[in-house]
């Protein structure tokens, strides 16, 4: 099991900068601490930061190849050819797909077609079989989005076939780029494009914002798809900063108050209908909704056409008939259904094989390989693993003759690098610093396993094997008052980069019956209320921290840090700690 948390306290703001942007502002000093935290030490800085604009997004046309990209979609809308919109089964991908297949729509182009790669029989990426389906349909252009960056042989070999190819990609280049009539990605060396961070999605958003300032068409003709953008920032976990932030801000302004008809199906089936959509749930119920077709499907015809897999995903989101979208998402409800089933066990599994390989524990790294498992679960299995052992997980599964695997890492470990040395062993493979996926021959996973835990024992820092929880300030219970909980609300939406804010309060005990809830007691509920100021009361909720609970029940004293959400009951609104963790004080760290 991992050790106890570390608190770590972050730096804080320059006393002068706070106290000037406090009272410039009209702020609480702990609230104009954490601006200066974020780098926000102007009047104008803060401004902008709590009132993101559209007109503030940055000309697509700075993007390399972005003319290009537009141009050939021009000639291909005015001849009439048949495009095909193409992308990953992944949230990123599919709501990419969704996104650019919509607004194509919208034109009135007729010839028009989605294809969505089946995880089990394809993978990730451009696959030579959507190629030839593409042939065979007489598509002219492929655009891809949430992949192509590293397509370079799919690319000459759809080239041979007379297809040409736009590439809408977020993830790092290869050595080469493929030779696509034009190839966006703003993390090109040779991109001068000012923010590096978009989504697939949001590549996809930048070439139809292009489109429209090309051809003069209004921005409501993309602004009415932010609900899609969002929720591919949201569960693509990029930096909810700069250009996405004001996409997320203005993505979930939509989301909540004119969804599409397949997100407005997903949202009811989440229970989400009745109060404000956040970032949060995206992550934790929406996306997780759209990500299980993707995962469990196959298309049983080979063809792709079928609304199974990621493309029953797609044609939720894309639908305009309200009595289609509900079935598209009762579908996809019994998919995620059905997932979070299969997961616990391929979890205990592993758990088990780990606990009966002791050497493995001595590891700084976990690589698991189990044939039997199914490969939509292998990144969930490797999450929970790290929840538990907290070191950087490989958990492989085996799939069509080859070896496939989902990564993660824990903060500050760079998997992507730490899988990419081990790419001579590999058939393909990609990602990110905390996320990467990989496919290899069966021969070469003793080798991999200890290629990739050698890299980890080299390069780890052992501190980073440590849990850590990062505050940002001390907080007394006392300064939560409506006005801070309303200048807190104005800093989100909360994410990579933006995080919502963990405060610590010290010396402060449980007033009334703390209780165990869930289906498992497994969480903790309690009143808090501080020594210092006996009037404040303030009910928090600890999940999956049952740990203490004889010790907080008793009323001794403890120390929290925590974030502060808004909790909505019965047509109420107050304020809740959501615990990080809890510790039993150190009588002599009391203050007066």
């Amino acid at each position: 099991m991992s050790a106890e948390k570390r608190w770590v306290l972050k730096e804080q703001g320059e006393p002068a900068k706070v106290a000037r942007l406090a009272t410039a502002l009209e702020i609480p000093p702990v609230l104009a601490n954490l601006l200066v935290q974020r780098g926000i030490e102007t009047e104008e800085e803060a401004w902008q930061f709590f009132n993101p604009k559209l007109e503030n997004l940055h000309d697509p046309f700075l993007m390399k190849d972005m003319r290009k990209a537009v141009e050939r979609v021009d000639l291909a809308l005015s001849r009439g050819e048949s495009i095909m919109v193409y992308g990953d089964y992944d949230v990123d991908g599919t709501t990419a797909v969704a996104l650019v297949y919509s607004f194509l729509r919208r034109l009135g182009h007729k010839a028009l077609m989605f294809y969505i790669p089946d995880r089990y029989t394809e993978g990730y990426g451009v696959s030579y079989k959507a190629i030839d389906h593409a042939q065979r349909k007489g598509v002219g252009v492929i655009i891809t989005l949430d992949c192509g960056i590293k397509a370079t042989e799919k690319v000459a070999y759809a080239k041979e076939r007379g297809i040409d190819m736009i590439i809408c990609d977020h993830h790092l280049p290869g050595e080469k780029i493929p030779e696509a009539v034009a190839v966006l990605d703003p993390k090109r060396t040779d991109c001068p494009y000012p923010f590096k961070e978009l989504s697939g999605c949001g590549v996809g958003f930048k070439m139809l914002q292009g489109y429209c300032l090309y051809k003069g068409l209004p921005f409501s003709e993309v602004e009415c798809l932010l609900d899609l953008v969002v929720v591919s920032i949201a569960s693509d976990i990029v930096p909810l900063v700069g250009e996405n932030r004001i996409l997320a801000y203005y993505g979930l302004k939509r989301l909540n108050e004119k969804p599409g008809k397949g997100l407005q199906s997903i949202i009811k089936i989440c229970g989400l209908e009745k109060h404000a959509i956040t970032i949060d749930d995206i992550v934790f119920k929406i996306g997780p909704r759209i990500n299980a077709a993707g995962r469990m499907e196959v298309d049983a015809d080979g063809e792709n056409a079928a609304p199974s897999g990621g493309h029953s995903a797609v044609y939720l989101m894309v639908a305009r008939d309200e009595e289609v979208a509900p079935q598209y998402g009762a579908f996809i409800y019994p998919t995620n259904h059905d997932r979070k089933k299969i997961h616990p066990s391929g979890t205990h599994e592993a758990h088990h094989f780990i606990q009966h390989h002791p050497q493995m524990k001595e590891l700084k790294s976990t690589v698991i390989y189990n044939p039997q498992w199914m490969k939509g679960i292998v990144g969930i299995v490797a999450s929970r693993l790290i929840e538990t052992y907290y070191r950087p997980t490989v958990v492989l599964t085996m799939s069509n003759g080859f070896v496939t695997g989902s990564a993660r890492s824990v903060p500050g470990f760079d998997l992507y690098q730490a899988v990419e040395s081990c790419a001579d062993l590999l058939e393909n493979f990609g990602g990110h610093m905390y996320a990467a996926g990989m496919t290899m021959k069966p021969e070469n996973v003793e080798m991999f396993t200890k290629r990739f835990n050698d890299y980890v024992e080299e390069h780890i820092d052992p501190e980073m094997l440590i849990p850590q929880v990062d505050i940002d300030s001390e907080l007394l219970f006392s300064d939560i008052t409506p006005h801070f909980r309303a200048t807190l609300a104005r800093f989100q939406p909360f994410g990579p980069g933006n995080t919502a804010p963990v405060f610590v309060t010290r010396n402060v005990s449980n007033r009334g019956d703390a209780r165990l809830v869930g289906a498992e007691r497994e969480h903790l509920k309690m009143d808090l209320i501080q020594g210092q100021k006996p009037n404040t009361v303030i009910p928090a909720i600890a999940f999956q921290q049952p740990k203490l609970y004889e010790y907080v029940r008793t009323g001794r004293s403890i120390d929290v840090c925590y974030s502060v959400v808004e909790n909505h009951y019965r047509g109420a609104v107050f304020a809740q700690l959501r615990i990080k963790d809890i510790k039993k004080s150190n009588p002599t760290a009391a203050k007066d």
